[in-house]
């Protein structure tokens, strides 16, 4: 069973301050991220799930999904969500050398440019793993890395939909980044939890905002 935590502590916020884990507020503002996409059996949905609640998120895109389904990607940036870079094919930062992975952002960041996006500097690495010195590199760069407060788990097929739901609304607090995928992976626990999630949010008064 793959290792990860679904509410990101204090100390790993400390070690890892370069990163951005959540982003404090008063406003009760959260910030809804979806990984992996634009995945046309799932993105479709997340974008209509998304509009009953007039709720906007970011989204941090595979650049060889962005080249395979151009015209999801427009209708993404149409309705006024966020766009990050989530490296050109979803690279495992850890098993990857330093100018490989690099090489990798940026051959996504060319797509972004192509498809007429305003250059994102906001980036999410795979699988949230990433060298001390990719991330170095990056930052130089002028790029923001986005980590996460919260994570659903939605992509592990061994917890059940509740689960992944209970994951999200027991550790959400304002300012809370939360993470889900639209991925095919992921639909059966996303299908369940998001629309829930979107709910409870919604009744709770919180505000859904992107990361810019």
């Amino acid at each position: 069973m793959s290792f990860y935590w679904v509410k990101t502590n204090a100390f790993i916020k400390r070690v890892f301050s370069k990163y951005c884990w959540d982003i404090p507020n008063n406003e009760k503002k959260i910030y809804l991220t979806f990984d992996d996409g634009p995945t046309p059996e799932v993105t479709n949905w997340v974008l209509d799930e998304l509009k009953k609640y007039e709720a906007k998120a970011t989204f941090f895109c595979i650049g060889k999904n962005i080249n395979s389904n151009p015209e999801l990607f427009l209708k993404i940036k149409s309705e006024n969500h966020s766009i990050g870079n989530h490296t050109f094919n979803h690279l495992n930062g850890w098993k990857s050398g330093t100018d490989d992975y690099i090489k990798n952002v940026t051959d996504c960041a060319e797509i972004l440019k192509k498809e007429k996006t305003t250059t994102s500097l906001l980036f999410r690495p795979p699988y949230g793993r990433i060298k001390k010195e990719q991330s170095k590199v990056l930052r130089k760069l002028g790029y923001k890395i986005i980590m996460w407060d919260v994570l659903s788990a939605d992509f592990d097929r061994n917890i059940t939909p509740e689960k992944c739901l209970e994951n999200v609304v027991k550790n959400v607090k304002s300012g809370s980044v939360i993470v889900f995928h639209d991925s095919i992976k992921a639909s059966q626990n996303l299908k369940f939890a998001l629309p829930k999630t979107l709910d409870f949010l919604n009744k709770k008064g919180f505000v859904f905002d992107v990361i810019r």
